[in-house]
């Protein structure tokens, strides 16, 4: 999660991060989650989609995003004491600026 010096003026305060999950649109993406101790809820609620992490349990969703932009959640189960600090930040983007990002990564 960004700190309140960190973000930069229109980004969420509490939901934006230092590194954005990135996806392509159109494509179907397979999430798996699990959870290293108590039980969590990935959820990104202007998608509809939520999905628990438990310990032990590899939980599974397939999904194909069909608009380009940033969607913000955040773990909607309440974890423990740094609950409300657990932000979800996924970014997607066309299929190409995708492909160019991940070379970026590789170049890295």
């Amino acid at each position: 999660m960004k700190s309140l010096d960190q973000l930069e003026l229109g980004e969420p305060r509490l939901l934006e991060v230092d590194n954005r999950c990135v996806v392509p649109c159109d494509v179907n993406i397979r999430f798996c989650i699990t959870s290293g101790d108590v039980i969590h809820s990935w959820a990104l609620p202007s998608m509809s989609i939520k999905l628990d992490a438990m310990s032990g349990i590899l939980s599974t969703l397939s999904y194909s995003f069909p608009v380009v932009g940033v969607f913000y959640g955040q773990c909607s189960e309440i974890c423990g004491a740094n609950h409300s600090f657990m932000p979800v930040a996924l970014e997607v983007t066309l299929l190409d600026n995708f492909k160019s990002w991940c070379m970026g990564l590789l170049n890295d």
